[in-house]
């Protein structure tokens, strides 16, 4: 193994650990919270924790070992198992982050008729249309024999070994990434940029309010009217990062790999073996941003792990101090016979 192939292996080593940890807390936090199973976004989110979950065990180990051993881990029967879950998970994925922002959206812009448009009734039709989605292109792909190893990533994914099928993959590839990484783009763009629209109405009407306050205490310290003009900064400032971390770690992580599907369909371009596995790595990084994204960094999210964490730690505490107290009798028992 060269150097850059010990590092890419042990790129993908670390994904895979930060990505079963951060995923199995969500799952956590969800099975544990009652106010999270009660929310309608908590459908979405237990739905892209399992497709990331799915993706951890199942694809990133057998890509790790395609780059160990530079050829393909297992026999066909599993790589073609594999590389149908990889698109089935990559477009659910997607498609889950689409649902999310479409939730957000209808939260913030039509936030009285919320509960009316978005019910455990809609949500489970959303899910039941991105399942339909994500399985029909792998059953497309498995039928024509279009699944297998692709030296390119190191990974049992889609690929076509026949030259005469050429033509229909390319079609294939094409109708296959626009209906999932740029649809899902262009759902996000929409509906995030109209949620920063909305934001950005509400904090001039907070400023104006915060403005006309601060003229009328004419007596107010300065250093109270210095910390509620950073408050509005801050506040400005917190809509535009939150959307920007939504579509830029989409784009970010997705994207490079798209393209690269794309460009390798032509023939007169030559994509470097490390490039194709670095963009496969910053795919599987979604894995990794998606909990904390989307999950662990909420307040509601934070407080429940802690509450966990507690917990456990208060459960071991109070054995610790049980087993101490046992032991001290024992000892005072052995001392008086």
């Amino acid at each position: 193994m060269s150097i850059w192939e010990v590092i890419l292996a042990f790129v993908v080593v670390v994904l895979m650990l930060v990505a079963l940890l951060a995923n199995v807390l969500v799952l956590m936090c969800f099975l544990y919270s009652a106010d999270i199973r009660k929310q309608v976004p908590g459908l979405f989110i237990l739905n892209l924790t399992f497709c990331n979950l799915l993706m951890t065990v199942s694809n990133m180990p057998l890509t790790l070992a395609g780059i160990i051993y530079k050829s393909q881990p297992g026999g066909d029967h599993i790589c073609h198992i594999v590389g149908f879950l990889e698109t089935f998970l990559t477009t659910n994925s997607m498609l889950s982050m689409a649902a999310l922002s479409i939730d957000r959206w209808i939260a913030v812009v039509f936030p009285l008729s919320y509960h009316s448009k978005m019910r455990y009734r809609d949500a489970a039709l959303i899910l039941s249309y991105t399942w339909l989605h994500s399985v029909s292109f792998p059953i497309v792909a498995a039928s024509l024999s279009w699944v297998g190893f692709h030296h390119l990533y190191a990974s049992c994914t889609l690929y076509n070994k026949r030259p005469e099928d050429r033509t229909q993959f390319v079609i294939f590839t094409g109708v296959f990434h626009t209906l999932s990484f740029l649809l899902s783009l262009i759902v996000l763009c929409f509906t995030y940029l109209k949620v920063l629209k909305v934001a950005r109405f509400h904090c001039k009407r907070i400023d104006v309010i915060t403005m006309q306050t601060l003229v009328l205490l004419v007596d107010i310290h300065p250093s109270v009217r210095e910390r509620c003009l950073e408050e509005q900064k801050r506040r400005r400032q917190r809509a535009t990062k939150k959307i920007s971390t939504f579509i830029g770690t989409f784009i970010l992580c997705f994207a490079p790999y798209v393209i690269t599907r794309i460009v390798e369909l032509s023939s007169m371009v030559h994509i470097n073996s490390h490039w194709g596995i670095i963009s496969k790595c910053l795919a599987y990084s979604k894995v990794v941003s998606d909990p904390f994204v989307y999950s662990l960094l909420r307040h509601q999210y934070k407080k429940t792990w802690k509450d966990i964490i507690n917990k456990i730690l208060k459960r071991s505490s109070i054995n610790s101090s049980a087993l101490t107290s046992e032991s001290h009798n024992r000892n005072i028992l052995q001392l008086n016979e």
